[in-house]
C-alpha cells in the first residue's frame, strides 16, 4: 500500500515535523522530538516534511540528525521562502534568497540533495516564474530534485509549471478547510502533480482531543485563529459530536477518519500530518488501513465542511499574505 510522488512509493501517510519544534505551544525537547522521528521511521514512514521556517532552522537540523543515516530510505521535503529572520517570520521569493536558503537547509540536513523543495509562500512582490526560475537552477545544480509549492491558487500552479514542472503542491485540505476543492486540485490532476495536504486533521481538532480552549498554551497558533476563538469554537464542537459518532459507527477514531476521507478523494492526495504524540502517531498510520464505503465518505463530508464550521481558516492578515482560492 503505497502512493506515488515524484516517481518514488511513499507510504500513503507522511509526517509533517513542524511541530516538533514550532507553533503548537512549547516545542519538544531534542530527546523527545528524536524519538518521535525514530518511532517514525519504525513504523513504515519515509515521507519527512521540514521547512526553513520551523523552529527557524531547529526543526530541519533535528530531522536531518536522524534521517541522515536514513538517507537512502526516505523521501525528504523542505520549503523555503519564508524564514525567520531577527525573531520575525519574513516572507521572501527573490532568487537569491532562496538559493541562499536551500545551501542552508543542506547543511543543516547533512545531505547533498532535498528531494523536494517547495516554494513556503508565493511572495506576491516577485513574479512566481522569478522564484521558480531560482528553483529550477537548484534543480540544475543538483541541490533539488523536484519542486513544489505551497498555499498557491489553480492560476499559479499553472503558471509556474510552465517555467519548471512542479511536482507537487502542499496546501491546508481538511475536512474543514476545502479551498482545494476549488481549483487547485483539479489543477494537480491535471499536471500530474501531488496535492499534499498540511493541517488534514484540521490542526488537531478532528482528532476529537481538543475540547476546551484553555488546553492551548500561549504560544500556540491556533489562539489567533477564528475557528479556534469563541463564538465560532463552541459551535464548532456541536458540528464535531456527530462526527465522532459517525468515526465510532465506522469503527475508526475520528483522526482517522478525517485521514481516510482524504485519502478517498484522489489518488494525487497525500496527508502530512504532525504529531508530538507516539500514541497518536499510530493511530494516524493506521488510518491508511481503513477502509471506508462510500456512504461513510458522503457523510463525513457533509457533517464537516465549511457551511457546517464557523470562522475563517486564518486571521485577516494572514489571508492576505497567501494564494488560494478562498470560498
Amino acid at each position: 500500500m503505497t502512493r506515488t510522488i515524484a516517481n518514488e512509493s511513499v507510504f500513503p501517510i507522511g509526517l509533517g515535523c513542524m511541530n516538533l519544534s514550532h507553533a503548537y505551544g512549547e516545542p519538544l525537547s531534542e530527546a523527545e522530538g528524536v524519538r518521535l522521528l525514530e518511532q517514525a521511521l519504525e513504523l513504515g514512514v519515509n515521507h519527512f516534511d521540514t521547512a526553513t521556517l520551523y523552529g527557524f532552522g531547529k526543526n530541519e537540523t533535528l530531522v536531518g540528525s536522524v534521517l541522515k543515516n536514513h538517507r537512502d530510505q526516505i523521501f525528504l521535503a523542505s520549503k523555503c521562502g519564508m524564514a525567520g529572520v531577527d525573531g520575525k517570520r519574513v516572507i521572501d521569493g527573490r532568487p537569491e534568497t532562496i538559493k541562499a536558503q536551500c545551501d542552508a537547509s543542506l547543511q543543516r540536513l547533512q545531505t547533498d540533495a532535498i528531494d523536494l523543495y517547495y516554494l513556503h509562500r508565493w511572495d506576491k512582490s516577485v513574479p512566481i516564474e522569478d522564484s521558480v526560475g531560482a528553483l529550477a537552477d537548484l534543480v540544475a545544480a543538483g541541490k533539488v530534485r523536484y519542486i513544489g509549492l505551497s498555499e498557491v491558487s489553480a492560476a499559479t500552479i499553472h503558471k509556474a509549471h510552465q517555467v519548471h514542472p512542479i511536482t507537487a503542491v502542499q496546501n491546508e485540505y481538511s475536512l474543514w478547510s476545502r479551498n482545494a476543492e476549488y481549483g487547485a486540485l483539479e489543477a494537480c490532476e491535471e499536471i500530474g502533480a501531488n496535492l499534499v495536504a498540511f493541517s488534514p486533521v484540521a490542526r488537531g481538532f478532528l482528532t476529537g482531543t481538543l475540547r476546551h480552549l484553555d488546553q492551548l498554551v500561549e504560544k500556540d497558533i491556533r489562539l489567533n485563529m477564528p475557528r479556534f476563538q469563541e463564538p465560532n469554537f463552541s459551535h464548532n464542537l456541536k458540528a464535531l459530536q456527530k462526527f465522532e459518532a459517525l468515526a465510532q459507527q465506522a469503527g475508526c477514531t475520528p483522526a482517522q477518519l478525517a485521514l481516510a476521507w482524504l485519502l478517498a478523494q484522489s489518488p494525487c492526495v497525500i496527508p502530512i500530518p504532525g504529531t508530538r504524540s507516539v500514541e497518536h502517531l499510530k493511530e494516524n498510520i493506521q488510518a491508511a488501513h481503513v477502509k471506508l464505503s462510500a456512504e461513510v465518505v458522503k457523510q463525513a463530508g457533509e457533517l464537516i465542511n465549511q457551511q457546517t464550521i464557523a470562522g475563517n481558516r486564518y486571521p485577516k492578515a494572514t489571508l492576505k499574505e497567501i494564494d488560494t482560492e478562498e470560498i
